[in-house]
């Protein structure tokens, strides 16, 4: 396992370029460890960053309204969620791009971006600037999410892949937690707008720091170079890269790269395995910010904390995230390599499945524990501990089935994931919009008993991708290689 294909290597007397031998330094699989974690940590340090981005402003959303004088309920809460719809527009460009021109340029651009209009946020005059600004920003932060996908999939064979995915996910997961435990001390002792500057200084300086040291990785584009290098020293302009189809060569440059930039696209339409799992997540996900809308608001309104006291209300799902982190990190490889084994060393990209159904067993647990202990109420703690099994199941689903697309599409991991990123950014977006008349309605029991029957009812999806996942994924295999 590991290796790369016959194809991928150089062929000069049929005129192809590709590395030199399944050793070739110069191919990111063959990286010294040390240089892979470095780069791949480069990475995860901005997709820290970006999803704790998302949700650091959700505490001070009530101050920036109040300054405003903004009475709707609809916008105040936009100011919070259209970050989301970035990271739903960002990955349909910035991930067919990197898979096009490089990771390195893509991320350095898009990050920047990032921190600039983190800027605008913190001058924001109104509640219109206010939630186009966190768009904007929502844009330049999603290509950390799917070009560090395609990072890990240049870099790391599918047995090593689970503890890369793990280490690099922890942020996607993890940041959206931490966010409100930190923005609400932020708001409540500097202000609202104080939110943003410190992630101006925050992620310039991570930005500053990726941009110095991070390294393209990406196969085709590395290849790419060599080619355009051979041609000019061999005096061979007849050269072409291993990665490029023949395809390629008869088609006009601009219809070329229209085809690659709908990449994402044609996944989530075209690879039945790749619609059903990003449906799924989204739907877990957007579970997850209709949650996030009710936490702040029980645990100053029923337990009577301060506002920056209720963020931490947020570190029961977070040890939940964590130590579903860790489990997965230390299994899932395991996994692989036994079952490998067991099926002649043939890999194969469902072996990665398993771990979902045990992990996607605890979502709707949270939903009925923390509703009722809530509508009770019970003692704080009760509903803190009731939010765990949430966050431990999730981060489980979520590992498990973006590290089986990219198992699935390697060469377009990034594409592959900004297809599920799309869709739960969608998700988590819109949903928590009909929150507040949810749980008006039905109250904090019934409301969340009803998300508990939801995700209930969603418990067979991950037996359907384990024993019909190959089938679907094959069906559409031959368009995507």
């Amino acid at each position: 396992m590991g290796q790369d294909n016959e194809e991928d290597l150089m062929n000069l007397p049929k005129g192809v370029v590709g590395w030199e031998n399944d050793k070739d330094p110069q191919n990111p699989r063959n990286y010294a460890p040390s240089r892979k974690w470095f780069l791949l940590f480069l990475v995860s340090i901005v997709t820290l960053i970006s999803p704790f981005a998302s949700s650091v402003f959700s505490p001070a959303a009530s101050y920036a309204a109040t300054e405003f004088h903004e009475t709707s309920s609809i916008l105040s809460t936009l100011t919070v969620t259209s970050y989301l719809f970035g990271y739903a527009t960002g990955p349909l460009v910035l991930s067919p791009l990197s898979e096009l021109y490089g990771r390195q340029i893509v991320l350095n651009v898009a990050t920047t971006f990032f921190v600039l209009f983190q800027i605008g946020c913190a001058l924001a005059p109104n509640t219109s600037a206010l939630i186009v600004f966190r768009a904007l920003t929502g844009m330049g932060g999603s290509a950390c999410l799917t070009t560090g996908s395609g990072v890990v999939a240049d870099m790391f064979a599918p047995e090593q892949r689970g503890l890369a995915m793990s280490f690099y996910s922890f942020g996607p997961l993890f940041g959206p937690v931490l966010g409100p435990v930190c923005g609400g001390f932020i708001a409540e002792n500097a202000g609202w707008r104080w939110v943003f500057w410190i992630l101006v200084i925050a992620a310039g300086t991570m930005t500053t720091f990726v941009v110095v040291f991070n390294r393209e990785t990406n196969h085709s584009v590395l290849i790419e170079r060599k080619t355009k290098r051979l041609r000019v020293e061999l005096a061979r302009p007849e050269l072409r890269s291993c990665y490029e189809k023949a395809a390629d060569e008869n088609s006009s440059k601009l219809g070329t790269f229209v085809y690659r930039m709908t990449t994402p696209m044609r996944l989530l339409f075209r690879s039945g395995i790749v619609a059903i799992i990003a449906t799924y997540i989204a739907m877990v996900y957007g579970c997850l910010y209709l949650l996030f809308t009710t936490v702040t608001d029980v645990f100053q309104n029923t337990y009577h904390w301060g506002i920056g006291i209720s963020g931490l209300s947020y570190l029961g799902m977070g040890t939940g995230f964590v130590i579903g982190q860790i489990i997965f990190g230390l299994v899932s490889d395991k996994i692989i390599v036994r079952l490998t084994k067991r099926n002649n060393g043939v890999f194969e990209p469902e072996m990665r499945l398993p771990l979902c159904i045990v992990y996607s067993a605890f979502i709707p647990i949270s939903f009925f524990w923390y509703g009722w202990s809530v509508n009770a109420p019970t003692h704080w703690i009760v509903p803190i501990i009731g939010l765990f099994p949430f966050g431990f199941g999730m981060v489980g689903i979520f590992a498990t089935l973006q590290t089986y697309v990219i198992d699935s599409y390697p060469r377009y991991a990034a594409s592959g994931v900004a297809a599920i990123t799309v869709t739960r950014s969608l998700f988590g977006a819109l949903l928590p919009l009909a929150g507040p008349y949810m749980y008006k309605a039905l109250g904090y029991g019934w409301g969340n008993s009803l998300l508990g029957f939801l995700t209930l009812a969603m418990f067979p999806m991950p037996f359907i991708f384990r024993r019909y996942g190959r089938m679907l994924r094959e069906r559409n295999l031959a368009i995507f290689k």
